[in-house]
């Protein structure tokens, strides 16, 4: 996988959809950032690549780094946030393939929060999709084996995933979208159980809360 081409096309996948915005649908809610607006989460993803150009990436990418992103362009319309991303998207590229490829996990993640928000489903099928998915699953093995938790499967018909050791005691079944967007601590508590066709889910609950407490309700994608 070209990771830098991946995030290439993910940042002209986002601008396509967000550039013929209203100024109304662009205050519309992110219903996996209820915090913040259409406007909001895009002035996050950009001032995240610029920070990280500038050098200033916290490990933790805290609040407080994220919201002085969205204040710091707060006023500004879309086509001028696009604008600015534009500007970004040779330089930051140049800048992944000399360090590191992690800005391809933001947009991804947030593409989809996005096209949530949006009702535009899209990009269910890519190479970092996939590559972030399998990221986020090796994470939430290491905090089922860092708690001890029994062996757990997630299962769809086109991918399957064991955390843990042995016969897995617990079986997850749902869409490969829904399971991928599930270790990205996209889905629901509720989601989770009703997906369960085997064991006891209830262990496992916050170990999906990776990025952050997962959605009170089902989120509309």
């Amino acid at each position: 996988m070209d990771a830098v081409q991946e995030w290439k096309d993910a940042q002209a996948r986002v601008i396509e959809l967000v550039e013929g915005l209203s100024a109304d649908a662009a205050e519309t809610i992110v219903p996996a950032c209820p915090d913040w607006t259409v406007r909001d989460l895009l002035s996050h993803m950009i001032g995240l690549d610029a920070d990280v150009l500038a050098g200033d990436e916290p490990d933790d990418h805290n609040e407080a780094w994220t919201g002085q992103q969205v204040d710091q362009r707060r006023g500004r319309d879309v086509a001028a946030l696009v604008g600015e991303w534009r500007s970004l998207t040779e330089p930051l590229a140049t800048w992944m393939q000399a360090h590191t490829t992690r800005p391809l996990g933001d947009v991804v993640i947030h593409e989809q929060d996005l096209r949530a928000a949006l009702h535009s489903l899209g990009a269910r099928d890519t190479d970092g999709l996939r590559a972030l998915r399998d990221r986020m699953a090796d994470g939430f093995a290491e905090r089922v084996r860092d708690t001890g938790a029994s062996t757990i499967e997630l299962r769809s018909p086109t991918w399957q995933f064991v955390a843990g050791e042995g016969a897995p005691a617990v079986r997850v079944e749902a869409s490969e979208f829904d399971l991928t967007r599930a270790l990205m601590s996209r889905r629901s508590a509720d989601q989770l159980r009703a997906w369960t066709v085997e064991g006891d889910i209830e262990p496992y609950v916050e170990l999906f809360a990776g990025l952050g407490p997962l959605p009170h309700d089902a989120p509309p994608e």
